[in-house]
């Protein structure tokens, strides 16, 4: 999967349409193995990327949890202490 795709349920604030709409893109880009498209699979990719991005709004939509929501600059933190140790970067 895509490193740049990241999860986008129990976060407070929610998820903002840029973000589904990046996580769709990337998405897209993955599956097709296109960065940007030739014009004639423009309008084919561009289709994908809306029909992904409706489909991760349904399901944020839908999904319940029990847990708290997740602080974003908290979990941002700890992705830059992950990498950090990951890396060696400390």
């Amino acid at each position: 999967m895509c490193r740049n795709i990241r999860t986008l349920f129990n976060f407070e604030p929610p998820a903002t349409e840029a973000e589904i709409q990046a996580s769709a893109l990337q998405f897209v880009r993955k599956l097709s193995g296109f960065t940007a498209p030739s014009q004639a699979n423009e309008a084919a990719f561009a289709c994908a990327v809306e029909e992904v991005a409706d489909a991760a709004r349904r399901l944020l939509a839908s999904l319940q949890t029990q847990s708290p929501p997740k602080d974003r600059e908290i979990e941002a933190a700890k992705a830059r202490e992950r990498s950090a140790v990951r890396f060696g970067k400390r």
